[in-house]
């Protein structure tokens, strides 16, 4: 019981437990229905690079050896986080712990989508815990959220990080499979952000209901013509927050495939980015044109891409 209570969230919403329900396959918490990972990273001196200090999974998540892809940031390492599932299915529990120390730069992103597959009984659950020391830097972007039709999914988002790291958290919400003609047919989807400083200060909650069988979400005021999203939250040293604020602003307006805009945070703690579109490409080229500017301006560094072929 005490290990399947750590896989599992202490604050699922009413509206994901509303579908709580036995299974009539492998229960909660058997084999391959609790996915576990956790990374320790630390910048190496010797070698000049960051590595994988400490590591643990526990099928249906794990990651490869780390790879340096980034000419002008040979320190930088790339990490695929991989699940040889092809996704989420019901009554699964995942959690994701990765922690960043003596001086860490990394980039994480996913093998692909996560895709949520339809559920008739239960739900799925993620919880990712992050947490940056002093002076590291940090991108977390996975590819798209893909729910199909009947889901039910809520993922809670903890972030903690030294007022001095660097922080970049990308998620990305589609309708369904577009291709096989489902938009909007999940059950629900719940995203919940929560951004802390080392001290405790509270630097960010945001939080995302969308149930489309309830309620309308091309309406005035949440997606209208639009069939995607996505949330992009930089939290970065005070020094930075007007800069970037003011360069990224300038850029995004000028892409016409997307609404994109930004706004600082309370305190100045960092940026929030909002951006609305219909195709995925148009999303992730905004997503890739933020990361460009936060790289150049904190670590003088350029951006070339996600390689994921």
């Amino acid at each position: 019981m005490k290990e399947l209570e750590y896989f599992i969230p202490d604050d699922i919403p009413q509206e994901v437990l509303s579908y709580e329900s036995a299974l009539s396959q492998l229960s909660v918490g058997k084999a391959g229905k609790l996915g576990a990972l956790f990374l320790l990273l630390e910048k190496n001196d010797k070698v000049n690079k960051t590595v994988i200090k400490e590591q643990y999974s526990k099928v249906p998540l794990f990651t490869q050896r780390a790879l340096y892809l980034e000419e002008s940031l040979p320190s930088m390492a790339y990490i695929y986080i991989i699940s040889p599932s092809g996704g989420v299915l019901q009554g699964d529990r995942y959690r994701i712990d990765i922690k960043l120390a003596k001086n860490a730069i990394a980039h994480i992103t996913t093998q692909g989508a996560t895709r949520l597959y339809r559920m008739d009984k239960n739900f799925a659950t993620q919880i990712l815990n992050i947490s940056l020391d002093s002076n590291c830097y940090f991108e977390y972007v996975p590819d798209q959220i893909i729910p199909y039709r009947d889901s039910r999914f809520y993922q809670s988002v903890n972030l903690n990080l030294d007022d001095d790291a660097t922080l970049i958290y990308s998620e990305t919400i589609v309708p369904g499979r577009m291709a096989m003609g489902e938009y909007f047919d999940y059950d629900v989807c719940y995203l919940k952000t929560i951004a802390k400083s080392h001290t405790g200060s509270l630097k960010l909650v945001d939080t995302a209901l969308l149930e489309p069988k309830k309620n309308q979400l091309k309406r005035f005021g949440l997606l209208e013509a639009f069939n995607m999203f996505s949330n992009m939250y930089l939290l970065v040293p005070t020094k930075y927050v007007n800069i970037l604020n003011e360069k990224i602003s300038e850029d995004i307006i000028n892409y016409d495939k997307v609404v994109a805009r930004c706004s600082i945070l309370p305190n100045d703690s960092g940026i929030i980015v909002r951006i609305l579109g219909n195709m995925i490409d148009s999303i992730k080229e905004v997503t890739h044109h933020i990361l460009k500017i936060c790289r150049q301006e904190i670590l003088g560094a350029g951006f070339t891409g996600i390689r994921k072929n």
